[in-house]
């Protein structure tokens, strides 16, 4: 078992308060594994095991009608005034869960913690029903540091690629082969495209859904349209409405396979309405797709990099310089951090490429270019470039 510490943490900060715990994450990425974390925590701290009430959703032992069983389920543990703790793995697989959620939240001495593995969870009537009383942890396969620290290695170009060919998901830490690896992913893949978007969207032929998808993965770091996805799609005799490609889009993002992230124009700090980017949660489930062919390794380190801001906590947006372009605009409570990222800037061409963007920034933010180059720091006028294994492999705030 990864002891994911950092999610841990903010369990153990949110222990207690008054407010529903949400866990939203792709499948697979260590939701139920964490609530085993959190239980062994809970009893060494004297939590009694008949205090602390986990229910794995997608067990077949675990099948609940609807949301008046479950809640009368659990509701019937409860003997006493002390305080128990409810955690309850794929909430969505119950019926109008969030109406069982909502009567377990009013009982006085209930501590709840969700997990779901689609966005929608947040949406709709669960948002409506539980506005301001929950706070979502989003959780992510393993960071660059985290599968450092499991294999106990410094973090160097040959665990890099270790990590970018064989999965971030925890699960393939114990696959051997590249054959297995790519095996799981193709199952997971096809687990999401069935059940946390066909089966929502009431999508009875998959086919230019998986083709979209691999459309995407193929794109990855590119900015796209909805208006340039459906007109390339047309163009290799795909017939699609923007509409359905529209919707599509929203499914994969909500499903935690994509992460789209949006154009913001620095000088007049305001939010474009096109040419957004999408990034994979994990890179490696394009091989599922795609093969092991055409590794773009520098759109695949910018995906390693978009996910560790976020993992950090800040807002990511693809910056927009005049007719420049910046790879990421990450914004925290703090203000802005400008990055660059490129495997490598040995050749004076492309360090100029590079800082050229960065220099027409006019404010006292930190400028950051991140490279595979074994160099020492490096300043150019105020902008920094450092190494982005050392960067990864920093102390998260």
């Amino acid at each position: 078992m990864i002891e994911r510490i950092e999610y841990l943490e903010k369990l153990k900060k949110w222990k207690d308060k008054d407010i529903i715990k949400v866990i939203t994450g792709i499948r697979r990425c260590g939701k139920s594994t964490l609530f085993e974390i959190y239980i062994n925590y809970l009893k060494s701290i004297g939590i009694k095991e008949n205090h602390i009430i986990s229910i794995n959703l997608e067990n077949p032992d675990n099948e609940f009608t609807d949301y008046k069983d479950l809640y009368n389920y659990i509701k019937n543990q409860i003997k006493d005034e002390k305080q128990y703790y409810i955690l309850l793995d794929e909430i969505q697989n119950v019926k109008e869960f969030q109406k069982a959620v909502d009567g377990l939240y009013i009982i006085k001495n209930v501590d709840i913690y969700i997990t779901g593995s689609n966005a929608y969870l947040l949406s709709g009537e669960l948002a409506t029903l539980l506005s301001g009383r929950y706070i979502e942890i989003k959780m992510y396969p393993l960071s660059f540091k985290e599968y450092a620290d499991y294999y106990q290695k410094e973090g160097d170009e040959k665990l890099y690629l270790n990590y970018i060919n064989r999965s971030s998901f925890p699960y393939a830490l114990k696959l051997e082969e590249e054959s297995e690896i790519d095996s799981y992913l193709d199952s997971l893949y096809n687990t999401i495209i069935l059940k946390d978007v066909g089966q929502r969207k009431k999508i009875l032929d998959t086919s230019i859904l998986k083709i979209l998808t691999k459309f995407m993965f193929d794109n990855i770091g590119n900015s796209l349209s909805v208006k340039k996805i459906t007109d390339t799609l047309k163009s290799d005799g795909r017939p699609i409405s923007a509409h359905t490609v529209e919707d599509y889009l929203d499914s994969l993002v909500e499903s935690f396979i994509f992460n789209k992230v949006e154009r913001f124009d620095i000088k007049g700090k305001q939010y474009l309405q096109s040419g957004e980017k999408y990034y994979a949660t994990d890179v490696t489930m394009r091989y599922a797709i795609l093969g092991r062919r055409n590794l773009e390794v520098g759109h695949i380190l910018e995906n390693i990099v978009y996910l560790e801001l976020i993992r950090r906590g800040y807002k990511v947006y693809v910056g927009k310089t005049g007719e420049k372009e910046i790879d990421f605009v990450a914004e925290n409570k703090d203000g802005f951090t400008y990055f660059q990222v490129a495997y490598t800037t040995r050749e004076k061409s492309t360090l100029e490429r590079e800082l050229l963007p960065l220099k027409n920034i006019n404010d006292n933010y930190s400028k950051y270019i991140l490279t595979m180059d074994l160099d020492p720091i490096m300043d150019f006028d105020g902008i920094k470039k450092i190494n982005v294994l050392d960067w990864l492999l920093q102390k998260q705030n």
